[in-house]
């Protein structure tokens, strides 16, 4: 039985998109408190299907996927640059494809204007109006308002008009930052992302019996089934491994694997194929705090999550990108040897000026992973690494580092690496790493 939480979650899931919530409706609806019904349109605005915008109410929008993350809701927007909507209140949870500044005559700003575009614009009203039989929705800068018939015009077309006090520039600054953030963020896939929900995975209990796992195995093909309690709390999992040379009514609880692994929603992918890789995994059952099962997550789903992440536009860049960005390669040897140089940034320094140990570390790290991928194509994972800083390295330095692979195997590897600076040794590195192959 889904707790109320979950009723009302999925009561708002399957509200079309555009709705207005509001607390007090939720709480008689479904005849629950008005702090429960808070909880959990809360919950929904973190899960991303509910969007409050100040002065209009909270809004039900499009749930975006991975592949989608680089685009806003119309209703985002007016969070990011803390606008007013003047009209066109309903189209609010619409997603905008790019948007256009409009410094421009107003001809040559149509020509760039499309439908799905949001227009920046200050205080214009034939703009406005063009922009929205055009099927823009319009941002005035500025904090102008616009005309009676424009906001009609909006209602009527379903596109917003918002008002921001923000001038134009800084306006485009604001929604570029959050798509960049939202970049970043996107390279990490949480499992929430890519399981099969609990209600299209095939679940076996503990009071089924061997020859219930037989006849899913026939009809799906698939040999790894969790297996669950009457509360859906997970207790195991079974596999054909599991059930050979056992009769057909023995009940499934005798033979399955007790305590299996298990992760959160929030788990990334990248751990849960690292935690796949490590202990031979085929199927990982997703749980909530309280181990009730929501849903399960295989190899294959791990996999394509890998692939489309490589697919995505990689614009956001972390701390780490800059540094690794900085390491070039000088001089290749033989295979394996290599020797990269990088150049200390003032942002790779610590407050006296030299090479923060965070740095340095993602340095070693990240010669190591060139070195190895001459071996091995993947990724691969530290599972210990010793540093040695001998000398502190100063702003605007040139390091040398050679990375050296001591020994590579199937499933790991072991790199030394020393930096140098001037000819002089600064610091040294043993790795040994776990080598994750993506194909």
């Amino acid at each position: 039985m889904a707790t109320k939480h979950e009723q009302i979650l999925q009561y708002i899931d399957e509200l079309p998109v555009g709705e207005k919530i509001s607390v007090r409706q939720i709480a008689k609806a479904l005849a629950v408190s008005e702090g429960t019904a808070y909880r959990a349109i809360k919950d929904a605005e973190n899960k991303g299907y509910v969007s409050t915008i100040e002065r209009v109410g909270t809004i039900r929008i499009e749930r975006k996927k991975k592949e989608n993350i680089e685009k806003l809701t119309f209703a985002e927007v007016v969070n990011i640059v803390d606008g007013q909507v003047l009209g066109g209140r309903a189209g609010l949870h619409k997603t905008l494809n790019k948007f256009v500044i409009g410094a421009m005559k107003l001809e040559a700003m149509m020509r760039y204007t499309d439908a799905g575009n949001l227009l920046i614009v200050g205080n214009r009203t034939q703009a406005h109006e063009l922009a929205l039989k055009a099927g823009a929705a319009v941002l005035i800068t500025g904090g102008f308002d616009t005309e009676d018939h424009v906001k009609k015009l909006a209602d009527e077309l379903q596109l917003p008009v918002i008002s921001s006090s923000y001038d134009t520039f800084t306006v485009a600054t604001m929604i570029n930052r959050a798509i960049y953030d939202q970049l970043i963020k996107k390279e990490i896939v949480l499992v929430e992302d890519i399981l099969t929900p609990l209600q299209e995975a095939i679940v076996l209990k503990t009071t089924d019996s061997i020859a219930d796992w037989l006849k899913y195995n026939r009809e799906t093909n698939h040999s790894r089934f969790p297996v669950v309690d009457h509360n859906l709390k997970v207790q195991g999992v079974v596999t054909s491994k599991d059930i050979m040379g056992h009769d057909p009514e023995t009940a499934i609880e005798k033979v399955m694997t007790k305590n299996p692994m298990t992760v959160g929603g929030k788990t990334s992918v990248a751990s849960s194929s690292h935690m796949m890789v490590w202990e031979g995994i085929e199927l990982l059952p997703v749980v909530d705090e309280s181990n009730k099962l929501e849903g399960i997550v295989s190899r294959q789903d791990v996999l394509k999550a890998l692939q489309m992440i490589q697919r995505q536009p990689q614009v956001g860049e972390t701390l780490d990108d800059i540094v690794t960005n900085q390491l070039v390669l000088t001089r290749g040897k033989t295979k394996g040897e290599d020797v990269y140089g990088c150049e200390v940034t003032p942002q790779m320094t610590n407050h006296l000026g030299t090479i923060s140990y965070g740095v340095f570390t993602t340095i070693v790290s990240e010669a190591a992973n060139r070195v190895l991928r001459s071996y091995k194509k993947g990724d691969l994972v530290v599972e210990n690494m010793t540093i040695y800083f001998i000398k502190p390295v100063q702003i605007d330095s040139t390091l040398e580092i050679y990375p050296k692979v001591l020994e590579v195997g199937r499933k790991f590897g072991k790199v030394d690496v020393e930096v140098f600076n001037e000819g002089v040794l600064v610091g040294k590195a043993m790795m040994m790493c776990q080598l994750i192959d993506r194909h």
